[in-house]
């Protein structure tokens, strides 16, 4: 073959650091991980049978290419409990899972050239989706010492003629980090005074601990210049079913929507009829609740655990990651990562996985039970003392 087919961008584009570590751990007899994002809950029982009765019904067609009225509808009155407040005809779509939304957003909003802040450490497919549709990626390295939180300074900071995007992700993956209000507000005078859009990423906002989520959109200001995205992944158990939700101003809504109808045409429609029982469930919030208390403790047992080991970890108020330091053993989080894996067998995420500021850090995810968690702290503890 004379010559590559493989597009330029997509060639120099690197794999997914969290999908390196998967593959080891997965051939690897004996080994634990605490890699996976996911939450080690089934999706409810009512959830899976409101799916087989959909399709023991042949409800089995297209849907409308934005989802269901119906599920659209039971989305925009879930939103309203984080103060948004979206016409359920115009103003929501129904995405295949968060990611979709996330991509859709930045085809949408995105020309080729144009500079898109991403607030890292970050989710692994921020740069590469900003990347496949022209738009050249900053990043603002957010730090230990705010807690992971961004400030109005570093935005300042990296502001251009050529901004347009801005892109967070609060809850936090990989740093269990959240803004709160008065964090949002410190920044949104910068936004609006030089006309900056905003994709928010709040797949995480059911799981916070100790404080309510607080929605950059439901801010003054924002609502117009916000597309919000939320879904069923991470609150709901529901990963396999791949349901998402994009919220936010009409036209911005109706153009990611031609993008969504020409590559996917819509959302699985047995996982649509699955979401909308999830969603308007009598015990909705109730089995939320549970998930979440339970994460608060095994929260409490991971950060309570390297602590211990002496390691340096800002505690995460969101999602279900620890992002903490091993800079004390002199190890770079890949050595760190790889050298763990082959003497304990346990799998963690070395943090530039998810940007170079992450070097220095791992993530460790306790969508697990207890008993692995202390399992795996156990042999970690091992493993760092022999290295301080």
């Amino acid at each position: 073959m004379s010559r590559s087919y493989i597009s330029k961008i997509v060639k120099e584009m690197p794999d997914s650091g969290i999908k390196d570590f998967f593959d080891i751990a997965n051939t690897m007899d004996g080994a634990l991980s605490l890699g996976v994002g996911e939450p080690d809950f089934a999706t409810p029982e009512h959830v899976r049978k409101a799916a087989i009765e959909s399709i023991e019904q042949a409800q089995t067609k297209y849907t409308d290419n934005r989802g269901t009225v119906e599920l659209r509808a039971a989305c925009a009155e879930y939103l309203e409990k984080f103060d948004l407040h979206y016409d359920r005809q115009d103003e929501i779509l129904i995405t295949m899972g968060a990611s979709e939304g996330i991509d859709l957003a930045l085809r949408t909003l995105v020309n080729p050239g144009d500079e898109v802040l991403v607030v890292e450490p970050s989710y692994v497919s921020y740069i590469p989706c900003i990347e496949l549709c022209g738009g050249v990626p900053v990043s603002l390295e957010l730090q230990a010492k705010n807690r992971f939180r961004l400030t109005r300074e570093q935005l300042e900071d990296k502001i251009t003629d050529k901004t347009r995007v801005l892109l967070i992700s609060f809850p936090s993956n990989p740093t269990g980090a959240i803004m709160e209000r008065e964090d949002l507000e410190a920044i949104i005078p910068l936004l609006i005074e030089h006309d900056i859009f905003v994709i928010s990423d709040e797949i995480y906002a059911e799981l916070t601990y100790g404080k309510k989520h607080v929605s950059i959109a439901a801010l003054p200001g924002m609502a117009e210049r916000t597309v919000v995205l939320n879904g069923f992944s991470k609150a709901f158990a529901m990963t396999g079913w791949r349901m998402g939700i994009a919220a936010g101003p009409a036209d911005v809504i109706f153009h990611m929507n031609k993008i969504h109808q020409f590559t996917t045409m819509s959302a699985g429609t047995t996982s649509q009829y699955a979401a909308l029982e999830a969603m308007i469930s009598p015990v909705r919030d109730e089995e939320i609740a549970i998930m979440r208390k339970e994460y608060d403790g095994r929260r409490k047992l991971m950060v309570d655990g390297f602590v211990e080991m002496g390691l340096d970890v800002v505690e995460p108020e969101g999602a279900f990651y620890v992002f903490p330091s091993i800079q004390k053993t002199g190890l770079t989080s890949m050595e760190f990562c790889h050298q763990l894996l082959q003497e304990q067998k346990v799998a963690v995420i070395p943090g530039d996985a998810f940007g170079h500021c992450g070097e220095g850090y791992i993530r460790c995810s306790y969508a697990y039970s207890k008993e692995v968690i202390a399992e795996c702290l156990s042999k970690i503890a091992a493993f760092v003392k022999s290295r301080i």
